[in-house]
């Protein structure tokens, strides 16, 4: 038997899914929009079935490209939040400055890096690149320096190398 609570984390947001789905139709009906303007729902099911190849396809292209993207962003980003959360002085360097920069619109960027790198996989790379790095580095900075002083003690006692008191605290 479901419970309410379960019944209550499912029900709600399929209600809410086909309350929307039905209004999107009522509206595409009522109003008679163009499809080019807003397609009614059974003609997105239909295209996405009709296409549902090409889609496989290209989707497999794009989540390589995201994941060797963020791969890289990892790769670069995880060594160098360690360093400016281990070091004082990098750590007001660079701090302030990768915080500004984080501000910086990743959209008005992706045209510089378009026109700088071309279409291919290196701008896809880069763009991936630059959404994924900077949370990285900022969040893990911040993460590693709220580490309870208590634990790294603790660590140190049990005379966890530095590696271990990295992978482990």
């Amino acid at each position: 038997m479901i419970s309410n609570e379960t019944r209550s984390r499912i029900g709600y947001p399929l209600a809410g899914a086909v309350i929307i789905v039905a209004t999107w139709a009522m509206l595409c009906v009522l109003f008679k929009i163009p499809e080019a303007v807003l397609p009614s729902p059974d003609a997105v099911i239909v295209a996405f079935a009709d296409s549902f190849g090409l889609l496989l396809r290209e989707g497999w292209v794009t989540l390589t490209e995201t994941l060797l993207g963020f791969a890289l962003a990892m790769a670069v980003g995880l060594p160098l939040a360690v360093a400016i959360a281990n070091s004082r002085p990098l750590n007001l360097m660079f701090y302030p400055l990768l915080v500004a920069l984080q501000s910086v619109p990743k959209v008005a960027l992706a045209a510089i890096v378009l026109v700088w790198l071309g279409t291919g996989l290196e701008s896809k790379l880069a763009i991936v690149w630059l959404v994924a790095f900077f949370p990285i580095i900022i969040d893990t900075a911040a993460g590693l320096r709220s580490t309870p002083p208590q634990l790294i003690d603790l660590a140190r006692s049990l005379k966890a190398s530095p590696w271990q008191t990295f992978y482990k605290v």
